[in-house]
C-alpha cells in the first residue's frame, strides 16, 4: 500500500449492532403493535437492518465502499469511483463518517489495521497526511 489509499475489510461488529438494533426495533413493535400487520412491520424492519448489515458493513453490495483515496475519492465495489463531499465530518476514537453526495460512508475501526485508522482520522480532520519535513530528512547528527 502506498498510503494513499485506504482499502477498508468488513466490520462484524458494525454488521452485528445493525441487526441487534433493528431486532431490538422490531420486537418493540410486535410488542407495541400485536396484529398481523406488526408483526409484518417488525418483519420488515429486520430485513431492512439485514440489507443495512450487508451492504454497509459487511461491503456485500455493488455499492460498498471498499476504500477511500487521500485524494477525496471513494472507490465502490462495482469499480465506481465517487468524491467526497465537502461537508461536516465526524472523527472519534472507534469510527471515522466522510459525506458522499445522497449518503455517509461510516468506517469503524476494525475495517482497517490500527496504524491505517489512526492515518485516516488524521486525513479526516486535516484534509492531508502528516509527513515529513524536508529539512528533517537532509538532518545529519
Amino acid at each position: 500500500m502506498s498510503g494513499t489509499r485506504f482499502a477498508l475489510s468488513p466490520s462484524w461488529s458494525l454488521a452485528a449492532a445493525i441487526v441487534g438494533l433493528h431486532a431490538a426495533a422490531a420486537a418493540a413493535i410486535a410488542v407495541v403493535l400485536p396484529t398481523p400487520f406488526g408483526y409484518a412491520l417488525g418483519a420488515a424492519i429486520l430485513a431492512l437492518g439485514l440489507a443495512a448489515a450487508w451492504a454497509r458493513a459487511l461491503l456485500r453490495s455493488t455499492r460498498s465502499v471498499v476504500a477511500i483515496d487521500v485524494s477525496g475519492r471513494v472507490e465502490l465495489r462495482n469499480g465506481a469511483l465517487h468524491a467526497i463531499a465537502a461537508g461536516r465530518r465526524h472523527v472519534g476514537r472507534f469510527m471515522v463518517t466522510l459525506p458522499l453526495k445522497g449518503r455517509t460512508v461510516l468506517v469503524t475501526r476494525d475495517m482497517l489495521r490500527a496504524e491505517e485508522f489512526r492515518r485516516l482520522r488524521l486525513w479526516a480532520l486535516w484534509g492531508k497526511l502528516p509527513g515529513v519535513a524536508p529539512e528533517q530528512l537532509s538532518f545529519r547528527a
